[in-house]
């Protein structure tokens, strides 16, 4: 568990048309917020807000006029001192893990307006708008539940890089059903957007399962689709119980191995409940995930020891090394439980291997090694495979008995004897509704690397009518 304290001091500034003193970087004032115009004209106009970084214990609210954006609402920018103290579990909220110990000041952007400069990203490389509209959700998704591993850290390096300067994903999703019979399907999503792909997979799933009971979809040749938590939920907003697992680039090596053969093939579940989130357990089977790598890379912080191992069995710890030697083979992550099986490493290994296979022996697609993204020394599209699953619950018993049995044994569960000295007993999904909670207040925070990213991606794509404060 991490105790957050925020100390923070709000100042309310005038309309920000009528503040006169550019952003800076120090000491930093208050900048007048510049409306873009959108390029859909349908939608209304607004500036992404934010504030660069303050001294210590500050934050600004800024108010933007309806005359001045098109519509009245308030969008915050918050920069605070953050100490945090406590214990640490891997899958906490992203914000607080990858800060702990240490004081940051973070831009943080409301989620609508970043969720806007995604989408626009996306249009911007030849993306469909409504394709586009989804890709953006799901980034957004995880951002708003803190999972700040997959959200718009991602959108260049994953998305953009690969369709713009790798041309190795098309941008325009041509989705073919390979085999279509009552309660299952096979599709090709032909390399194009993974997001689009598996959105479609999973309504096609649901719209199965209300007529069969269950509905079974699986995916070849696909991209690169996000928080795997995302697809569940579907399931979850339509009544039902949700499924879905990929695979995905090698990282994992197995038990007793030291070669990286597996992806960290999350195997997901997603349950309604009578509580205000569902029941979620988004999260891979290795120990870590090459976008938490990631994003401790952009940090600047060392890994922890026995995340990642080398051909000698050795840990590893230097992020930037890390990504080097995965693509080289030379690094391998660890399955859940870890190394042997003295701490049952091999049950993470074995549910890897689960996905490996529902993700690429039903649909007959690529799987290990065949989903490294090189052939003869150039870059190739990743084919990677995906299942989805949806249950209808009416099948089996009432919605609303099924919720409040689901309900009561969270409740229990939270509710059972503590460990000494640990404040709190967490439900899978609750840390994600929490973070959205708090998130949906203060913005989503933006680092100095995605920061650039964002700047970069605006420039390239000729997107002008964002203005970042943090520039």
């Amino acid at each position: 568990m991490v105790c957050a304290c925020y100390s923070t001091r709000i100042l309310r500034l005038a309309p920000a048309q009528q503040l006169q003193e550019p952003f800076r970087r120090t000491p930093v004032r208050p900048g007048a917020g510049r409306p873009a115009a959108e390029a859909d004209a349908s939608l209304p106009a607004s500036p992404v807000v934010g504030i660069r970084a303050l001294p210590l214990e500050s934050a600004f609210e800024i108010r933007h006029d309806a005359n001045e954006s098109g519509f009245n609402r308030t969008q915050t920018a918050i920069c605070v001192r953050q100490s945090f103290c406590g214990r640490i579990r891997e899958g906490m909220m992203a914000s607080d893990l990858e800060h702990q110990g240490k004081e940051e000041c973070a831009v943080h952007i409301p989620a609508d307006e970043l969720e806007r400069f995604i989408r626009d990203v996306f249009v911007g490389l030849g993306v469909p708008r409504s394709d586009a509209a989804i890709c953006a959700d799901v980034l957004i998704t995880a951002d708003k539940r803190g999972i700040d591993s997959h959200g718009i850290g991602r959108l260049k390096p994953i998305y953009y890089d690969r369709i713009k300067h790798d041309r190795i994903q098309e941008p325009v999703t041509q989705l073919e059903v390979v085999r279509d019979r009552m309660g299952t399907a096979v599709v090709d999503g032909h390399n194009g957007m993974g997001m689009v792909i598996a959105h479609r997979c999973m309504s096609m799933a649901i719209a199965k399962a209300r007529r069969y009971g269950l509905g079974m979809v699986v995916a070849r040749n696909s991209t690169h689709y996000g928080i795997a938590g995302y697809y569940v939920l579907m399931a979850c907003k339509a009544g039902m119980i949700g499924l879905t697992g990929t695979n995905a680039r090698p990282s994992i090596a197995p038990t007793f191995g030291v070669e990286n053969m597996l992806g960290t093939n999350p195997l997901v579940f997603g349950m309604p409940t009578d509580e205000d989130f569902p029941f979620t357990n988004d999260y891979a089977t290795s120990i870590t995930q090459r976008g938490k790598i990631e994003y401790y890379a952009r940090e600047g912080k060392k890994l922890p020891e026995g995340w990642v191992i080398n051909q000698n069995g050795e840990t590893m710890t230097d992020p930037h090394e890390v990504l080097k030697a995965l693509v080289d083979g030379t690094a391998a992550l660890l399955p859940l439980g870890g190394p042997g099986e003295e701490m049952a490493g091999y049950k993470g290994y074995g549910y890897a291997t689960v996905v490996e296979i529902l993700s690429a022996a039903l649909q007959q697609g690529a799987f290990l090694k065949g989903l490294l993204g090189f052939e003869n020394g150039r870059k190739v599209p990743y084919r990677l495979g995906h299942f989805f699953m949806a249950i209808n619950i009416s099948f089996f018993t009432s919605l609303k008995k099924f919720k409040k049995t689901t309900g009561d044994i969270l409740r229990q569960l939270r509710a059972s004897r503590k460990a000494p000295g640990c404040e709190r007993i967490y439900t899978c999904g609750e840390k994600e509704h929490l973070a959205w909670l708090e998130r949906r207040r203060t913005g989503i925070p933006v680092g100095r690397e995605v920061q650039k990213q964002m700047i970069q991606m605006r420039d390239e794509l000729g997107l002008k009518k964002y203005r970042f404060p943090f520039e």
